[in-house]
């Protein structure tokens, strides 16, 4: 299997053709730099995501919480953790960095406030 990717590391945004199967990778090419690499390699075999969004939030004069994964998603799961965040709702004061969802779908991953609301 072939796989095109842009690489978005760093600002040159470089074409990077994969070629492999499963989580093997038989050759890459068009990085310029190592980081450009490592990241080919990773979104070939296995690609993740920061997730950010919105959850309900009751007792203060926003209705929404910012709200982001503490570390990448696999991208494989990034609906059902949107169905999960649909779902929650998180009542004030909450503080930027407490843990609202704890290991979002079995993938080992808080999700985490964005912002501090009093």
């Amino acid at each position: 299997m072939e796989k095109e990717i842009i690489c978005t590391v760093c600002p040159m945004g470089c074409h990077i053709t994969v070629t492999g199967e499963g989580d093997r990778v038989d050759s890459i090419t068009g990085y310029t730099c190592k980081r450009g690499e490592e990241y080919g390699k990773q979104e070939f075999a296995h690609p993740v995501r920061i997730l950010t969004s919105t959850v309900k939030l009751e007792g203060a004069d926003q209705p929404l919480l910012p709200v982001r994964s503490e570390k990448p998603v696999p991208k494989e799961l990034l609906a059902d953790c949107m169905k999960v965040l649909k779902a929650v709702d998180v009542k004030a004061p909450v503080k930027r960095y407490d843990v609202i969802v704890e290991n979002i779908c079995g993938c080992g991953v808080n999700i985490v406030a964005s912002d501090s609301v009093g």
